[in-house]
């Protein structure tokens, strides 16, 4: 189903940036695919197995006013191939895209304790200088990396915790033992 979902994003993606409409389009995708999580009826009818393509379609035509045309024909897609149940994960394969488009990086600093925003901000200004794009910066605590920081940009981790030291350190003596 991941796969699946993958090439119907990709496709939404590419018509859309074709129009010019990426934005919109995820806008709508997003308030589309929150009203069906939001709403257990609409979920039932676009999901179940027991309602056809058609009823679906009509559905949409009824539920959904001011789409773009080309988001609407493509839930209808949806509907009739039955794959309205992966809209979540479209939606998370649609934004991965959205997010290269806008050359949007998300990175998240992890510490022990609260840091002050100004810390945070200087983090984020740092990476931005470094890898030439525009940053989503989250600051999270966790008190079991006891010291330092975590760095997650994008799928890299930099771990210069003192709770990532003490493992490895632990690695290194259990290797060095065996």
């Amino acid at each position: 189903m991941e796969e699946i979902a993958r090439i119907y994003a990709q496709s939404l993606y590419q018509a859309a940036e074709g129009r010019g409409k990426v934005d919109s389009i995820k806008q709508q995708l997003d308030q589309f695919a929150d009203a069906v999580e939001g709403s257990e009826q609409l979920s039932l009818l676009l999901f179940s197995p027991y309602f056809s393509g058609a009823e679906k379609s009509e559905a949409l035509d009824r539920v959904i006013e001011g789409a773009e045309p080309e988001f609407l024909n493509f839930l209808k897609l949806l509907a009739e191939k039955h794959r309205l149940p992966a809209i979540q994960r479209i939606r998370a394969g649609y934004e991965a895209l959205w997010a290269e488009y806008h050359k949007l990086l998300p990175v998240t600093v992890t510490s022990a304790v609260a840091l002050p925003q100004e810390t945070i901000d200087k983090i984020g200004t740092s990476v931005e200088q470094q890898t030439g794009r525009k940053v989503e910066l989250t600051g999270k605590v966790d008190k079991e990396i006891i010291g330092g920081l975590v760095l997650q940009v994008g799928n890299m981790v930099l771990d210069a915790s003192i709770h990532g030291r003490l493992e490895r350190l632990r690695k290194q003596v259990t290797a060095a033992a065996a």
